[in-house]
């Protein structure tokens, strides 16, 4: 299989983008109220949409990876800094009420909010530029565990963590729906 670059590439990105926010909007979680009642524990249409791209998303890697038409690329586990890096992702998710691709979902859709909120994810980047040097002697360190996959870190094939990972998620969509059926 010869890669895809160039005019072709950008093109694929576009498209694959393009169909991306469709679906996010399809799921409806490109809607600020989805993403707010998720956290208020009302909606959890968000965490089966998540858990369902995780799961389909493995399995696809999985096997592209042991096709031959992928490879890994992994980068280092630095603890504190992904620690770190979630708590401000959760705390910016829940006072914007997106996720970064929700946000530019929305955008696309003519949400002027979420429009001046991606401000604040810009900023956000612009300051993790100009503060990584720092970042890089204090804070990556900490807690680093080199390039380390799932797999090998807890001694489990990766087949055997994708099919835990989907019970996982089966057992999680059944409680959900049982509360829901309940309520």
């Amino acid at each position: 299989m010869l890669p895809v670059t160039g005019t072709l590439s950008l093109v694929l990105a576009v498209v694959f983008g393009a169909a991306f926010g469709f679906l996010l909007h399809r799921g409806r979680v490109a809607d600020y109220n989805t993403i707010v009642r998720q956290f208020l524990f009302q909606d959890f249409t968000v965490i089966k949409i998540m858990l369902t791209a995780i799961v389909v998303g493995g399995i696809g890697v999985f096997a592209l990876v042991n096709a031959g038409y992928a490879q890994f690329h992994i980068k280092p586990a630095d603890l504190l800094a992904v620690a770190l890096g979630a708590g401000i992702f959760g705390v910016g998710m829940v006072i914007y009420g997106y996720c970064p691709g929700t946000a530019l979902a929305a955008i696309g859709a003519g949400s002027a909010h979420a429009f001046v909120g991606a401000g604040g994810m810009l900023l956000g980047g612009i300051f993790y530029a100009l503060s990584f040097d720092w970042m890089k002697v204090n804070i990556l360190p900490a807690g680093a565990m080199g390039k380390v996959q799932l797999p090998q870190l807890l001694g489990v094939a990766a087949p055997v963590l994708l099919a835990a990972l989907a019970v996982i998620a089966v057992a999680v969509f059944a409680l959900i729906e049982s509360r829901s059926r309940v309520s």
